[in-house]
């Protein structure tokens, strides 16, 4: 089940994750980014471990190819597996096991890597990679969903939608955005109108939140709701 894809926003170094399955909740088991590190998603017949493994692996600086070699070799279920793994370098490996479910594979590009599983077919793939690399001029939000609902278009999941999520990372451990349709008739489309509630107040409110480099953040009311309110005021 599942396709996804990951890649990197070369304007501000952020990593984000989108993905969509004929399953439920996917956002809670496929998706997972460490900060400054990459991103990894885990599919097929989902082993959680290659995302939380693979994740202290990325954060120890280990390279893609290394993580997937590692985290196969100690599943004995690896072969009904799918994974893939992109670091903040570009750097990219993937692992398809032989049991994966047709259509079944692996595409990778400058600065991106998309995979799936149980698919209509290759183009599914082929056309996610086409719109995310035509809509650049998009913020990296709407360009990751523009390039799976391009996916969808030409079938996507073969057994039909239920989930979707979108997961990006800054510099800080935690999220800039976290997106999950754990049950829907259309759940890229509902992805697609979270994001743009996300702009009306979350994006705003979180520019105020602690960071590492600030981690007192903002906490003046006045401030954050002047804030939010120019943000209304001028809707992006």
């Amino acid at each position: 089940m599942t396709w996804s894809i990951i890649a990197k926003d070369d304007t501000t170094g952020r990593i984000g994750i989108a993905v969509a399955t004929r399953f439920f909740a996917v956002g809670a088991r496929v998706p997972y980014v460490v900060a400054g590190r990459g991103g990894i998603a885990t599919q097929a017949l989902v082993n959680p471990y290659y995302g939380i493994d693979g994740a202290a692996l990325l954060g120890d600086g280990r390279h893609p190819h290394e993580i997937v070699q590692l985290l196969t070799a100690a599943d004995p279920g690896r072969e009904s597996r799918q994974l893939h793994i992109l670091d903040l370098n570009g750097q990219i490996a993937a692992h398809t096991g032989r049991d994966c479910i047709d259509w079944c594979g692996h595409l990778e590009g400058q600065g991106f890597s998309i995979a799936g599983n149980m698919l209509a077919g290759p183009q599914v793939l082929n056309e996610t990679a086409n719109a995310f690399l035509a809509n650049s001029a998009l913020p990296f939000a709407q360009r990751l969903i523009a390039a799976m609902k391009a996916g969808e278009a030409t079938g996507g999941d073969k057994r039909g939608k239920q989930s979707a999520a979108l997961l990006i990372h800054g510099k800080d451990e935690w999220s800039e955005l976290d997106l999950r349709v754990d049950d829907h008739a259309d759940p890229l489309t509902e992805l697609a109108r979270l994001e743009g509630v996300s702009r009306k107040h979350w994006a705003v409110f979180r520019q105020f939140m602690p960071t590492r480099d600030n981690p007192a953040g903002v906490t003046d009311r006045a401030t954050i709701d002047a804030g939010i309110a120019a943000a209304l005021e001028n809707p992006t």
